[in-house]
């Protein structure tokens, strides 16, 4: 009974491991398989993270925008960090997910941080390692780990010429 138990212990944890290899080497290699299952999973369990999104310290800020083709509202759960005149988003997927194409197309958008909601305009995607240094050291590795190579800058549309 022993060995049955220890067989099923190590099985499932070997078919966890197998698991989280095949999520961080797919969504690192961009495989379309992975990332378009990570985008339905977070599409619905999104309401979990956007109920404290936005707020205080949250991880997670939200950007709100207009659908490109179907003129609908959007709020989407992203990390967010403030930069000079601006904020940087950090794109895993890249920048082919609807909500991107959405602030590309409609060239603004708000996002909430901190509990504060700024509006944002001039949109454009650049190299992560332009914004790098404004993100956290574990924020960097968890790039470096799924091979993140682009982000989403935007400027505050409501900062002075100056930034602040």
């Amino acid at each position: 009974m022993r060995a049955v138990l220890v067989r099923v212990v190590v099985g499932f944890f070997l078919l966890v491991a197998t698991i989280g290899i095949v999520f961080v080497v797919g969504v690192r290699r961009k495989s379309a398989t992975v990332v378009n299952a990570v985008r339905r999973l977070s599409r619905a369990t999104k309401a979990l993270p956007l109920k404290t999104a936005g707020t205080g310290d949250a991880y997670a800020s939200v950007v709100r925008h207009v659908g490109r083709t179907s003129g609908k509202n959007y709020e989407t759960p992203v990390h967010a960090v403030a930069i000079n005149g601006g904020f940087a988003i950090a794109l895993p997927y890249g920048s082919s997910s609807d909500w991107v194409k959405n602030v590309l197309a409609g060239g603004t958008a708000a996002i909430v941080y901190s509990g504060r909601t700024y509006s944002v305009d001039e949109p454009k995607i650049v190299p992560l390692a332009e914004a790098t240094l404004s993100f956290t050291s574990r924020d960097r590795l968890a790039h470096r780990l799924f091979g993140v190579k682009e982000c989403l800058i935007v400027r505050d549309a409501g900062a002075s010429a100056d930034g602040r």
